[in-house]
């Protein structure tokens, strides 16, 4: 059971990915102005103090709180941390990310009352306050001396709020009205000030505002938290770090890319060369800006570099390099900006379409961009980069990667950085790599098909293309048409078994026997419409596997049933693939039941 505090962005994220899992929890705002949908847990009200919490956490057995409230919830933060302490119970702070300020007319403030001084002492006689309603009574000894605007939510109890603290009510701005651009073009205040609010509360808005305006801003610095807290700033590190506390909140769970390991181990290898310090943990940033943190498994230094590993946890994925060692060997090099090499393990790319040169190490461009990132940032001369992973050769004849041209060992991957268990986002990434080989590679036609049977059925019709030509989609044929059409595929073929054209005939985008099963009422009347004979209903009637039709079925039923079956089976495809498309209808033994070419 977890307890969150929300009532924020983070905390509509933290709800998001709690209904991943399948543990019940209690989500607390303090009133009900935000709604949000608990589809596993239950939406409470009402401020708590320290007892209340320490009572509700008991009688509920709470095992985890995830704090993911204002950061200027100071008092709530404090409660938390006292009641986490007497209970024993960990913390996770969801935390905002928190940009860099460049702009020079910044003013940093401890609080409030730090502000006031700073903007009396700066001679500011009017301003526009970005900090919220409750801030009103902290900030009167500067509003009741000098001309203030507020800016609030539209609310009757706001407004109530600033009225009961003396604030004049024609001073009163709403976020719903204007932009802080247009407002500060209409007031034009001195300065503005802001709470250092991150990201999801708008902060670099304000900021670019006051620079675009050359004018000053005041900016109260953020509260401290408990450094008992277990700090993330994204959905990944909150589901990690739920993971690793309470294991059976989640089924199953979330791993690493190799590109975010081959990321960390770089990082690590850096920071050891630069200072010789070797690092146990260490942080990095995902491609939609998260910061994670890996463990490192080893690190050794030499004169002109150094090698970190980490340990590949590709959590409950069955991924082909889970536990293999990653390393990254980093040097300093005479060339401008960072080289990226091919150690053991690590595939070569001999084909095009990968987005890589041909003959280049098989490390794709996001990990080359994560490690990239990581490693500039601490270091602006030339480096070499060289990764390898561990029996990665052997690893890599369990992959697509003979499929689009990488030999000699495995890829370096992933666009997230993440990788969820059986993950549906992998598949799809590598569906598109191999589509976008088979066109670089000048085939003129893509064959798809759902697996190695029906491929080697398909390859016998086609015996002319080359292997790059034909790519499996599994179940998502849905996905698989959008994929194609968005690539610029010119000509694509579907081969389709016939367990899979029984539901694809009915508009069942996705294939599998997870979400939809095969609909005898279905077939029953597309036999009516076919005007089958009354033994094809019957047949189907009696029908216990799809694959078994072929021996049911009269050869005029047959010759009926089965074009009309692939026909609408072509119908659903073609609303989603725009370019030429054929299907061909398959039987289990391999005979094909139709296609829709001559």
């Amino acid at each position: 059971m977890i307890l969150v505090f929300g009532g924020t962005t983070e905390g509509r994220i933290a709800v998001e990915t709690l209904d991943e899992g399948a543990g019940h929890y209690f989500y607390s705002t303090r009133g009900d102005v935000q709604t949000i949908e608990c589809a596993h847990g239950e939406h409470i009200y009402g401020a708590m103090t320290e007892s209340d919490m320490v009572d509700f956490c008991r009688s509920n057995a709470i095992r985890l709180i995830i704090d993911a409230a204002h950061p200027f919830a100071s008092s709530l933060h404090s409660t938390v941390d006292k009641a986490s302490h007497q209970l024993g119970i960990p913390v996770i702070r969801f935390e905002r990310r928190y940009p860099s300020v460049d702009y020079a007319n910044t003013v940093w403030c401890d609080d409030f009352e730090d502000a006031v001084k700073l903007m009396e002492s700066a001679g500011i006689k009017r301003l526009l306050a970005l900090t919220g309603v409750q801030t009103i009574k902290k900030l009167k000894p500067y509003w009741s001396r000098h001309e203030t605007w507020f800016r609030i939510l539209r609310r009757d109890e706001s407004v109530e709020m600033a009225t009961e603290e003396g604030f004049h009510i024609n001073r009163l701005v709403y976020y719903d009205d204007s932009s802080v651009d247009s407002l500060v073009q209409t007031i034009q205040p001195d300065a503005l000030i802001t709470k250092e609010s991150g990201e999801s509360g708008g902060f670099m808005e304000k900021i670019e505002s006051a620079e675009r305006h050359g004018i000053k801003v005041f900016v109260v610095k953020r509260p401290k938290l408990s450094d008992k807290f277990l700090v993330v700033d994204g959905r990944h590190g909150l589901r990690r770090e739920i993971e690793r506390v309470l294991p059976e909140f989640y089924p199953l769970h979330t791993g690493f890319t190799t590109g975010s390991c081959a990321t960390a181990a770089a990082k690590a290898a850096l920071v050891a060369l630069l200072t010789g310090r070797k690092v146990r943990d260490i942080d990095f940033k995902i491609p939609d800006g998260e910061t994670l943190h890996m463990p490192v498994e080893s690190i050794a230094i030499e004169s002109n570099s150094a090698i970190a590993s980490v340990i590949k946890d590709a959590g409950d994925d069955p991924d082909v390099t889970d536990k293999s060692l990653i390393s990254v060997k980093v040097s300093f090099a005479e060339h401008d900006g960072i080289r990226f090499l091919g150690g053991e393990g690590i595939g070569t790319v001999t084909l095009p379409g990968l987005g890589l040169p041909v003959g280049e190490a098989a490390i794709n461009p996001v990990p080359r961009s994560m490690m990239g990132a990581e490693l500039s940032a601490l270091y602006d001369g030339g480096l070499d980069v060289t990764v390898s992973l561990e029996r990665g050769e052997e690893l890599a004849e369990r992959t697509f990667n003979p499929r689009v041209g990488v030999v000699g060992g495995v890829s370096i991957i992933g666009t997230s950085g993440i990788v969820r268990p059986f993950s549906h986002e992998a598949f799809l990434e590598s569906l598109r790599r191999e589509m976008n080989v088979a066109l670089a590679n000048g085939c003129e036609e893509v064959i798809v098909n759902s697996g190695g049977k029906s491929e080697k059925y398909m390859k016998a019709l086609f015996p002319g293309l080359s292997q790059q030509a034909f790519i499996h989609y599994g179940n998502a044929i849905g996905e698989t048409m959008k994929i194609a059409d968005e690539c610029g595929v010119k000509h694509l073929i579907i081969g389709l078994m016939l367990g899979k054209a029984v539901k694809l005939a009915e508009g069942n985008m996705d294939t599998h026997s997870h979400k939809v099963t095969v609909n005898k009422d279905f077939l029953k009347s597309l036999a009516e419409e076919c005007v089958c004979s009354y033994g094809c209903k019957e047949a189907i009637a009696n029908l216990s596997l799809a694959r078994e039709l072929p021996s049911l079925l009269s050869e005029a039923d047959a010759m009926r049933f089965f074009p009309e079956l692939l026909r609408r089976c072509h119908l659903h495809c073609s609303k989603i693939f725009k370019g030429k498309l054929d299907a061909v209808l398959i039987a289990d033994d391999g005979k094909i039941l139709s296609k829709t070419w001559q």
